[in-house]
């Protein structure tokens, strides 16, 4: 399966070893001893502040235990879990070492004041509308990184990290803020729209981010963060296929359990801002003099104690017509994902309506509807499918030629590594979508739906608080309890995925979270707190001097020639093509805006998806 150039994904690696190459022998063992020594188990919860035996929690079959030789042993996986590793195991290597992975970080150009850059994108970094890998997301000066899919996480590091260190050559007084949350903003007309020429689809991608502006306030839409997207070869979803038992057109398997894995990536998704959060405080300037929940850390910083993602909480990007519209994507197959889209996008909201569409001769935003385009819905996971024209809407994609990869996107940039994120985080998240695949995944019912956003939200503002719990299958859960038996159930994925590499790199970037799990106070979250409270410094003076460490990093690292060239190059070629496409543009931005929104409509033009 060929995944195209812009965002796109592939194919994986890996000889039985480990704890499935003897599975009769480890089930029986561990069976008998979580018999043997059920009555300790819950002696031990309780002395540890968990629930009774007489609670509503149950103590769930896969809980870790202290075993009388005071070793742990590995949970026991679901069974489903547990059949479907078996299977794999048997399966050669490469069905999983030839999958694709690909990045995109946003970062925030700011001056040397550390407030939001005025000054328009370097030219010298080339085109916005048609540079495959270096663009602007919602603000001229929001900055967003893209890799090609690469056959592993090293390389899309590589990638991302040598263009970074290309655009850090090419910029004068200005730098890189190195956090997800912005820096110092006057006010919202301090954030310049991002400009994409006088061509059609240029200015379609202006007139939506004007639109965003209107509907939800710029400043929000300054937030950066990391999207990771993967897909797995065409191999090896042949082989699944044979492996689940089902038959018909590949592309109708693919697109099933592409869905069953997304569905249980939300159900889990609150793992991610716990383990990688890094937003657990913010500028005072951010929130624009308006009343909030969070606490002064000084008189320049609003935080949350337990915070671990203000990114992810009700501070950073939603969609506030949500429940007042009932736009809530369904995830129970593919089909019902798009049909809800569509709706929003083509249903009117009296809210926008009243903001109007052209206005004195001005387009304030692409139309009226809940949604103006698909992207405009905010989740944290999406499926996606390549766009062969830039008059091709992504709901249409995916209906004509299904899922081609998997788009998530709550990562916060980790302001303690220059590139933003690190292997071991890459690794982790890998097994975690192969985790989401292998595991039973019914459908989401509107009472796990409003369970599945409660615990993001619970997770973003507390989730390091001593004791939280979340809501799991309608009974509370113990976070700690959950992440752990979710981390302990992934240890046999990992060795799928360590087959044939004697470093072990993913069971050893398993062993780093799990440690973050058992101890909350390393995590990244935790550890910008704790900084700014040794240094006694707020966000901005924290974020601040390390986005001067990452400038000093960068400026003293050794230099890709390879790629800076072909960046290089590139910017040439893609500022080329932005002018051949404005010169045979006609200009009429209404017709253009009736084809892209009619039902069919398609261009031969080379894909510019509107982003």
């Amino acid at each position: 399966m060929k995944l195209a150039e812009r965002t796109g994904l592939e194919p994986a690696t890996p000889g039985v070893t480990g704890r499935y190459s003897n599975q009769l022998n480890y089930r029986s063992e561990l069976r008998a001893r979580i018999i043997i020594t059920l009555r300790g188990v819950v002696n031990h919860l309780t002395k540890n502040n968990f629930p009774s035996p007489n609670s509503s929690i149950m103590v769930h079959r896969t809980a870790r235990i202290p075993l009388s030789d005071s070793r742990w042993y590995p949970p026991l996986p679901p069974p489903l879990l547990e059949q479907r590793l078996v299977q794999l195991q048997q399966t050669p290597p490469h069905l999983l070492s030839d999958s694709l992975i690909g990045l995109e970080k946003e970062s925030l150009r700011v001056d040397r004041r550390g407030e939001i850059a005025q000054t328009p994108h370097p030219v010298q970094l080339g085109s916005t509308l048609t540079h495959p890998w270096i663009t602007t997301d919602y603000s001229e000066a929001l900055l967003e990184f893209i890799t090609p899919p690469l056959g592993s996480a090293a390389a899309a590091i590589q990638f991302l990290a040598d263009s970074q260190q290309f655009v850090y050559r090419q910029l004068s007084d200005e730098r890189l803020w190195a956090t997800s949350m912005p820096c110092v903003i006057p006010g919202e007309s301090s954030i310049p729209l991002a400009w994409y020429g006088s061509s059609c689809p240029g200015m379609m991608k202006h007139i939506y981010r004007r639109g965003l502006g209107y509907r939800y306030g710029r400043t929000m839409q300054v937030i950066a963060g990391i999207h990771y997207n993967y897909s797995f070869s065409e191999p090896f979803w042949q082989q699944w296929q044979q492996l689940v038992g089902e038959r018909g057109e590949l592309r109708h398997t693919i697109d099933r359990h592409y869905m069953a894995l997304i569905r249980n990536l939300l159900r889990l998704g609150w793992l991610i801002p716990y383990l990688f959060g890094a937003s657990p405080a913010v500028c005072r300037s951010f929130l624009g003099g308006k009343p909030s929940s969070l606490l002064d850390f000084d008189t320049t910083t609003a935080y949350e104690p337990f915070a671990t993602s203000l990114r992810m909480g009700d501070i950073g990007y939603q969609n506030n017509k949500e429940n007042e519209h009932g736009i809530k994507a369904n995830y129970d197959s593919l089909a019902e994902y798009i049909a809800t889209l569509r709706h929003a996008i083509e249903t009117p909201c009296d809210d926008y309506q009243r903001i109007g569409v052209v206005v004195g001769g001005e387009y304030r935003q692409l139309n009226a509807n809940i949604l103006q385009i698909e992207n405009e819905y905010y989740s944290t996971v999406r499926p996606k499918q390549l766009l062969q024209s830039r008059l091709e809407k992504p709901i249409n994609a995916l209906r004509d030629r299904g899922i081609r990869y998997i788009e998530l996107r709550s990562l916060d940039i980790n302001p303690f590594d220059p590139v933003g994120v690190n292997v071991p985080q890459l690794h982790f998240i890998e097994a975690l979508l192969l985790y989401s695949l292998l595991s039973e995944s019914p459908p989401i019912s509107r009472v796990e739906q409003r369970a599945i956003d409660a615990n993001e939200m619970l997770t973003a503002h507390r989730g390091r608080e001593p004791g939280l719990y979340l809501q799991r299958d309608g009974r509370p859960q113990l976070l700690q309890q959950w992440a752990l038996e979710v981390v302990d159930q992934m240890v046999g994925v990992c060795e799928l995925l360590d087959r044939g590499h004697a470093d072990q790199h993913y069971q050893q970037a398993l062993a780093q979270q799990r440690a973050l799990i058992l101890d909350p106070e390393r995590t990244p979250s935790a550890q910008m707190l704790a900084q700014m409270r040794e240094r006694d410094e707020g966000f901005h003076h924290f974020a601040s001097r390390i986005s001067q460490q990452h400038q000093q990093y960068f400026c003293s690292r050794a230099v890709n020639r390879e790629h800076e060239q072909r960046l290089a190059a590139e910017a040439v070629a893609s500022l080329e093509r932005q002018a051949a496409l404005e010169a045979a543009d006609d200009g009429d931005m209404a017709r253009f805006l009736q084809r892209y929104f009619s039902e069919g409509g398609l261009a031969s033009a080379p894909s510019l998806a509107i982003r």
